[in-house]
């Protein structure tokens, strides 16, 4: 079994995460996001196997989101995404893919429901 990981090595829930796939011994490609934001056809597939808004996604406590007013906005999906893609940080982590199956690591626990 083969997972990607979007993966920020500063966040200890995302840490643990990998380490919990890491124990399962999975196959995992990790993607640092944050210095290689994913495309918007990406993140758009990411959203939808999340079963997501954009705004779903986003961590709210940024700064950046304050400074963007994006709770205040009525922007497109589209336009969300490309804040997203400009403003990584912004999208909450880790993300775990197995095959077209996607959950947030929020418990880590939760990638469990991917094996």
């Amino acid at each position: 079994m083969k997972a990607i990981c979007y993966h920020n090595p500063r966040c200890g829930k995302s840490r643990l995460t990998l380490q919990l796939l890491q124990d399962h011994a999975i196959d995992v490609e990790v993607i640092e996001y944050l210095k290689t934001p994913p495309t918007a056809e990406v993140l758009d597939n990411l959203l939808l196997m999340l079963d997501m808004q954009p705004r779903e996604l986003m961590r709210k406590n940024e700064a950046i989101y304050k400074d963007l007013s994006l709770g205040n906005t009525e922007s497109d999906r589209l336009a969300l995404i490309e804040i997203m893609i400009t403003h990584p940080i912004l999208i909450e982590r880790p993300i775990v893919v197995v095959g077209n199956k996607a959950v947030i690591g929020r418990p880590p626990e939760t990638v469990l429901t991917l094996l």
